[in-house]
């Protein structure tokens, strides 16, 4: 019997038509957790259901997601409602989700949120425990796999941006049984040694199993405990472990993490010649800020001419002198106008100036008699005239 190839198209096709013909397998109701959830930017859900066992690929368009009453997330148990059917290309079958609806939460990520719960009630999410970066860390310590692109992309990055640093590779298993104890062993490792300024954990992305030495508890306490700044950088953008929550910065992915710990030294270099030049114009601008100065007051009269405020200081001494001398003539003469006024009052009011006239004063008991009733007959009196007294007897 002769057979007759046919293509690969040929194959799928044929086995994609066998699919569709089967009704049961056109509205099927599938139970499983959620694994590899990836949210397109076009609006389609990625996915894998999965159980013990095994587990098939599944996609949501745009159209039918907009009627989901939750947020899928990896690790929750789902109902998912829909047609299972073969993709030609790539000649695998999954299933096209049309429906899906909650069906509690899975294991790992039911234990996951109570050990992250349970972490952050602890402080060990605080920022205050957060240590900062160096600026410029000459030894960089990788705790990853000494396999795959993970390695690679952050010895390129930093050698890249700084040839002068040295990465440590500390081989630790990221994932299966027993990796969480290792990574543990190998950050207390580094941190007893002190063998690095700054250590880079990291792994590429993965489902929650793959992930999930990155979330167990000896992990996040040793990040916790470590005296060396920690930057997760564990799986892909839109993956979060518990390390991610405990370190002291988490990165996006291993090759962010690089370019966050390393510094570029051509940015740097650029910086420094900024720097000096700003610096040079900064002095440079004082020292012609400080020559106006010196010229102004090279200019001032206290230089061109250092005697003249002593000379007009005289001038004011002078002139202060002479206001003084002229105030006191001034008050003497009205003091000595006042006093020949005052002189002049006295003499025209004093007793011997009476006299002169040819009055004359009569005492008695060296008092002046001004009434007749004060004196008796055979008293003796006193009479004081111009140019002398003499006694008598009132008859």
């Amino acid at each position: 019997m002769e057979y007759k190839a046919i293509s690969v198209t040929e194959l799928n096709s044929y086995i994609k038509n066998k699919i569709a013909d089967d009704e049961y397998l056109n509205n099927i109701l599938i139970k499983g957790e959620i694994s590899n959830f990836k949210h397109h930017y076009t609006g389609h859900m990625y996915f894998t259901l999965k159980d013990d066992n095994s587990l098939i690929k599944c996609i949501m368009f745009k159209s039918y997601t907009s009627n989901l009453k939750f947020v899928p997330k990896d690790g929750m148990s789902v109902l998912a409602f829909g047609t299972v059917s073969v993709f030609e290309r790539d000649g695998v079958y999954q299933l096209y989700c049309k429906a899906m609806q909650e069906d509690g939460v899975g294991n790992l990520y039911k234990e996951y949120e109570e050990l992250k719960n349970k972490l952050e009630k602890e402080g060990l999410f605080d920022n205050s425990h957060k240590k900062k970066l160096p600026v410029m860390p000459k030894i960089i310590g990788v705790l990853t796999s000494n396999t795959g692109s993970v390695i690679k992309d952050i010895i390129n990055v930093s050698t890249r941006r700084n040839p002068n640093v040295y990465i440590r590779l500390y081989p630790v298993p990221v994932q299966g049984e027993g990796a969480g104890a290792k990574i543990a062993e190998a950050i207390k490792f580094m941190n007893s040694k002190n063998l690095a300024d700054v250590l880079i954990l990291a792994r590429g992305g993965g489902s929650l199993e793959d992930l999930w030495p990155f979330n167990e508890e000896v992990v996040a306490r040793a990040i916790y405990e470590s005296k060396i700044p920690i930057v997760s950088a564990v799986g892909h953008e839109t993956d979060f472990s518990i390390s991610d929550f405990v370190a002291d910065l988490r990165a996006p992915t291993p090759s962010a993490a690089a370019e966050i710990v390393v510094p570029n030294i051509v940015d740097i270099k650029q910086n420094l010649n900024t720097y000096n030049i700003r610096l040079k114009n900064a002095l440079k601008k004082k020292v012609e800020i400080m020559q106006m100065r010196y010229e102004k007051c090279m200019k001032s009269r206290v230089y061109t001419d250092p005697l003249k405020i002593v000379n007009d200081n005289y001038i004011k001494l002078d002139m202060l002198i002479k206001s003084m001398t002229n105030g006191v003539m001034n008050k003497f003469q009205k003091s000595k106008t006042q006093a020949i006024k005052n002189f002049a009052k006295l003499d025209a009011l004093s007793p011997l100036k009476t006299l002169s006239r040819g009055y004359s004063i009569i005492e008695k008991d060296n008092k002046i008699i001004k009434n007749i009733e004060d004196l008796k007959k055979d008293e003796l009196i006193k009479i004081r005239m111009q140019n002398g007294e003499k006694e008598a007897k009132i008859l």
